[in-house]
């Protein structure tokens, strides 16, 4: 599962140079940090085309292209690595429409004094992270094509495991265009990638119950709990 992530790099020129675009992809008042990304949010996902990576504003939630209302989003906001051949909802843009998630952080919950507890999973280094995702596009209205995406999980490694039993794909730098290549179609290939990370990835900090709130979304989420 993951519900809620972090993209908080302050300089967008940075961002798109770590990966691999043209600065102007990421509009000047396009772009801001996020410290609380929620499912139906706008975010930027990469993809490529011709052979280049492309930035685009995607809505979090994958809405499939025969949908009749947004509501399947919430349910499809992340893929099960394990099941993306079978599920009719998934099936093609695994084959077809697949993507990166930039991200730099993760929230995963336990109970702590009868409260829910936010727990950010980063990067020791504060290096990004991307997630491996999938993208569709849907018509809320005639004529209107609305971007979307989801992210893929599998299992869950040993740091996240004492928390939850899945977690996002974490694709390496080494691995993302081979991903997003869209003549690549070894199913077993792609799948192949779509593993838990290295233990060793990934810190868990307890944060802010600020987190708890998708109406908060500032620096203060990050705020170490005392």
């Amino acid at each position: 599962m993951c519900g809620r992530f972090t993209l908080t790099r302050q300089d967008r020129v940075e961002l798109a140079r770590e990966l691999g675009v043209p600065a102007d992809q990421l509009g000047e008042f396009d772009y801001r940090p996020r410290y609380n990304i929620a499912p139906s949010s706008a975010h930027w996902i990469m993809r490529m085309e011709y052979e280049d990576r492309e930035l685009l504003r995607a809505r979090w939630g994958l809405i499939n292209h025969w949908a009749k209302d947004r509501k399947v989003g919430y349910r499809q906001i992340n893929a099960r690595a394990e099941t993306l051949e079978k599920r009719p909802a998934f099936r093609d843009a695994f084959k077809k429409r697949r993507c990166v998630v930039p991200a730099d952080g993760f929230y995963e919950w336990t109970e702590h004094k009868g409260a829910r507890q936010p727990i950010w999973f980063h990067r020791p280094d504060g290096g990004l992270i991307l997630f491996a995702g999938l993208n569709e596009s849907w018509q809320p209205a005639p004529g209107e094509w609305e971007p979307t995406f989801t992210i893929i999980t599998t299992a869950a490694n040993a740091t996240l495991e004492p928390v939850h039993d899945r977690m996002p794909v974490i694709l390496p730098q080494e691995v993302v265009d081979e991903w997003l290549y869209p003549r690549q179609d070894d199913v077993a290939a792609l799948s192949s990638l779509l593993v838990p990370a290295s233990d060793d990835l990934l810190v868990g900090t307890p944060v802010s119950p600020r987190v708890n709130s998708v109406k908060n979304d500032d620096a203060a989420c990050l705020e170490p709990l005392r």
